[in-house]
């Protein structure tokens, strides 16, 4: 399964997870990315609302099949993050995890490993800080 996970404390504001988005759906509020957080189908907003069965959850991602939909923008009001938004032509657009690439193109291009495509990855980083700072507690213990 696909994933996109922020560390949102390790993004300096460089902009290039939006630049190179080929959906346009990354944008910085407030400094913080903001983008699909790809639900489970069962409780995604967007999903469950769509009158036409035009959003669908495919490798762990949640897309919109744009010969389906009627750009009726319930998908957009259902968001509850606000990352679902309606361009010119009336369709709606969101990240689809970069499902034509190997993996989403704004990983690869952010500095500062804000964006990971695993939440296992970001656990064990956790586990990893971690146990460096209980040994050092240990090793303090022990004097």
């Amino acid at each position: 399964m696909r994933e996109l996970i922020l560390s949102p404390e390790l993004c300096d504001e460089c902009v290039k997870c939006e630049r190179i988005c080929p959906r346009n759906a990354i944008r910085l509020l407030n400094g913080v990315p903001i983008f699909c957080m790809h639900c489970a189908p069962e409780k995604a907003p967007c999903l469950n609302i769509c009158p036409e069965n035009a959003i669908i959850e495919k490798e762990g991602a949640i897309i919109i099949d744009e010969e389906k939909c009627v750009g009726c923008g319930l998908c957009r009001d259902a968001c509850p993050i606000g990352a679902i938004y309606m361009d010119e032509h009336g369709t709606p657009r969101k990240c689809d995890l970069c499902i034509e690439y190997d993996k989403p193109l704004c990983i690869s291009v952010c500095p500062t490993g804000a964006l990971i495509e695993s939440s296992e990855d970001l656990l064990s980083t956790k586990r990893d800080k971690l146990a460096t700072e209980l040994k050092k507690i240990k090793d303090l213990i022990q004097l």
